[in-house]
């Protein structure tokens, strides 16, 4: 009786320190939206999370396409990610980007690191180009298939280029343009109904400094917070960290342009 008891007493501690592990493995296991991918079963290549996907950026460890058309790319994208032509004779409602294009790019490196996006959960163009990198001999290859949209949510800020620009003042009529230089460098000169938030006034953190009165004084579009918000500055540094600071208050389109004043005033010309 007494062995059976001792057993019975080991298999019970045995059975606790089972449970535990199996808990600190749940516990450990638990993710965050920033680490969240749509973890689909039936695709040929692995997804990424934001979080994955800001560091590969950040240590510019893989090759970063946007698979949508080049006008969706150069209205906004995620800086550093690169956009190449379409596929010839493809309709746009199967469209793919040119996987010659690719190789191209990549000077024929089929082993190249390789993530892709496009438009959410819900956009096949970065699937779609997956399958045919696969098929043309591509061996790493990973989609960020929540997309642009999870980026723009997760506070992360795009890029515009200089047809983005143009196509924006001549096709959007609702969109902010934000002037981060300084007050008197505003006073001298901007652009037609561009509004004023100098990088100097704009504190780190939430509803602090400049940003916390452009949204109480109506420079930024508060009943809207999908508006189309576009920052410029003097340098591209200053425009993209207005840009940041003002995508944490959960304004869910805000682009910057990467290049300086002048350069920008160059965009706006035909």
């Amino acid at each position: 009786m007494r062995s059976k008891i001792v057993l019975l007493k080991r298999l019970c501690s045995f059975v606790f320190i089972f449970a535990s592990c199996l808990l600190n493995t749940a516990a450990q296991s638990t993710t965050s939206i920033h680490q969240a991918t749509l973890m689909e079963t039936d695709q040929k290549t692995v997804e990424i999370s934001t979080e994955e996907l800001r560091r590969i950026l950040s240590e510019k460890s893989a090759s970063v396409f946007d698979a949508r058309p080049f006008k969706e790319y150069a209205t906004s994208h995620i800086p550093g990610a690169q956009n190449v032509s379409a596929k010839p004779g493809v309709s746009m409602s199967l469209y793919v980007s040119d996987v010659a294009e690719i190789e191209r790019v990549l000077k024929g490196n089929k082993a190249a690191q390789i993530v892709l996006y496009c438009n959410g959960p819900f956009c096949g163009k970065s699937k779609r180009l997956a399958t045919e990198l696969l098929e043309a001999g591509y061996t790493n290859v990973r989609r960020y298939q929540v997309g642009i949209p999870v980026w723009r949510a997760l506070g992360g800020v795009t890029q515009i280029e200089p047809v983005g620009i143009r196509y924006v003042v001549e096709k959007d009529r609702t969109a902010v343009f934000i002037d981060a230089r300084e007050a008197l460098e505003f006073r001298g000169g901007s652009i037609p109904g561009a509004r004023s938030i100098p990088r100097s006034l704009v504190k780190e953190g939430k509803d602090v400094g400049e940003v916390k009165a452009a949204k109480d004084d109506g420079r930024l579009p508060m009943e809207d917070h999908n508006t189309r918000i576009i920052v410029f500055g003097k340098t591209s540094t200053e425009a993209r960290f207005v840009a940041e600071a003002i995508a944490r208050e959960a304004f869910h389109n805000v682009s910057f342009f990467d290049a300086d004043f002048q350069q920008f005033l160059s965009a706006l010309r035909p």
